[in-house]
C-alpha cells in the first residue's frame, strides 16, 4: 500500500568515516549482537565522497538531527558530511560511480562485483504484546549465549515466554529452507525475543536484501513496472543502511511500520520484488560521503508538501509514470535525487 503521508522528516548529518553497528553490552545489560569484522569495516570507511556541488540538500545547515534514540520517519534523508578521503580497507570497498550524470540523464551504475552480505536488525512493532510463534519446520529456542533451552517440529509451537521468566532474552531459529511466523506474519531470519515492560519485544534478524525485497512489495505495488520497483529498492536500502549507521534503539536498527519503511516479512515478498532487490544487489544512494537516507511518498503533491524544504524527494506513482514512460531505474533515481551518486556495498579487492 503507498502511503499518504511520511511524519517527521529530518536531514542529519552522517559521516560514513563515523557509520559503526557496534558490539558490546547494552545498558539492559543484554548481550547485543555480534556485527561481523567484514561488516563493521565497511561501515566505518564506506565510501570516499564526490566533491559536485548539489542541490540535493540546500537547507542542511538550518535542520538539527533527532535525539539520540528517537527513530526518524521512513523516507527521511540524510545529507551526510565528507569522509575526508578514508578509504575501505583492501579486501572491502563500496565502489561509487562518478558523479556526473549518464548520456541518457540518470545516475551512472558502479561496475558489478560481488555484494557484501549484511545483516539488519528490525523490531516488529506490529505484533501484539504477547505474541505466538511458530515454524515452517524443526526450530529450536536459544539463551543469549547461544546454549539450547528447547527445540522442536512444525507441529509443535515455540513457548518463549516459558523461558523469559527466567532469561532476558531468548533466539528462536529455524532452517534455511524454514519460516517463523508470529501472530500470522511470515518472517526469514532469525528472531530475537526480549522481555520488556509491557511485553515482548520482537526483533527480526535477516540479510539486508530480504528486508529490501519485502519493503519494496511494502510500499509499491508488486504489479508495477519493474523500473519503478528497481528504484524503489535502491531508495529503500539507502535509507535501512542509513539506519544501520544510526539505529532508532540500542538493539535495532529500524521498526517494521510506516514511521521507519513498511516492512510485512515474507507476505510482500514476490518474483517481482525479489527481482527488483537481486537487480540492484548492494547499490545505494551516496551525496558528498554518505548515505542518503532517501524520502519517498506516494505523490508528487505529498512531496511537496510534506518533503519541499528538504530539497529531494521521490513520488513513488510519478516513478511508475516515468517508468512506463521508458526511464530505467537510475534515470527515475537521477530525476528526484539530483545530485547523488550511486554506490555499490562489494567485498573483494579494490
Amino acid at each position: 500500500m503507498l502511503h499518504s503521508l511520511r511524519r517527521h522528516p529530518f536531514l542529519i548529518s552522517a559521516p560514513l568515516a563515523a557509520l559503526a553497528v557496534g558490539a558490546g553490552i547494552g545498558a539492559n545489560a543484554l548481550l547485543r549482537p555480534a556485527t561481523s569484522a567484514a561488516e563493521g569495516e565497511l561501515l566505518d570507511t564506506l565510501i570516499a565522497s564526490p566533491k559536485a556541488r548539489s542541490s540535493l540538500a540546500p537547507n542542511a545547515d538550518a535542520l538539527a538531527p533527532p535525539t539520540a534514540g528517537e527513530p526518524m520517519a521512513a523516507g527521511a534523508m540524510v545529507a551526510p558530511a565528507p569522509v575526508g578521503g578514508a578509504l575501505a580497507p583492501p579486501n572491502l570497498r563500496a565502489q561509487r560511480a562518478a558523479a556526473r550524470p549518464s548520456a541518457g540523464g540518470g545516475l551512472v551504475e558502479p561496475e558489478a562485483g560481488p555484494s557484501l552480505k549484511m545483516e539488519i536488525r528490525v523490531a516488529l512493532l506490529k505484533l501484539p504484546a504477547y505474541p505466538e510463534f511458530a515454524a515452517s519446520g524443526a526450530w529450536r529456542l536459544l539463551d543469549r549465549h547461544g546454549r539450547m533451552l528447547r527445540q522442536g517440529s512444525a507441529a509443535q509451537s515455540p513457548d518463549p515466554a516459558t523461558h523469559l521468566a527466567q532469561e532476558s532474552e531468548v533466539w528462536l531459529e529455524t532452517g534455511p529452507n524454514d519460516h517463523l511466523s508470529s501472530a500470522g506474519r511470515l518472517y526469514e531470519g532469525r528472531l530475537r525475543i526480549l522481555r520488556s515492560s509491557n511485553g515482548l519485544r520482537v526483533i527480526n534478524h535477516l540479510p539486508l536484501e530480504n528486508y529490501v525485497s519485502s519493503v519494496v512489495g511494502g510500499e509499491m505495488p508488486t504489479s508495477w513496472n519493474r523500473e519503478a520497483l528497481r528504484a524503489q529498492a535502491v531508495a529503500a536500502r539507502s535509507y535501512a543502511l542509513a539506519h544501520m549507521a544510526r539505529p532508532a534503539d540500542d538493539q535495532w536498527h529500524l521498526g517494521d511500520t510506516t514511521r521507519w519503511q513498511n516492512y510485512e516479512g515474507l507476505s510482500s515478498v514476490t518474483a517481482t520484488t525479489r527481482d527488483a532487490t537481486s537487480s540492484t544487489d548492494g547499490l545505494i544512494l551516496s551525496y558528498q560521503g554518505g548515505i542518503v537516507e532517501s524520502l519517498y511518498a506516494a505523490t508528487q503533491q505529498i512531496v511537496e508538501e510534506a518533503h519541499g524544504n528538504l530539497g529531494a524527494s521521490m513520488s513513488q506513482t510519478g516513478a511508475q509514470d516515468l517508468a512506463k514512460q521508458g526511464l530505467r531505474y537510475n534515470e527515475i533515481l537521477g530525476r528526484y535525487y539530483q545530485g547523488a551518486s550511486l554506490a555499490r556495498l562489494q567485498a573483494g579487492a579494490s
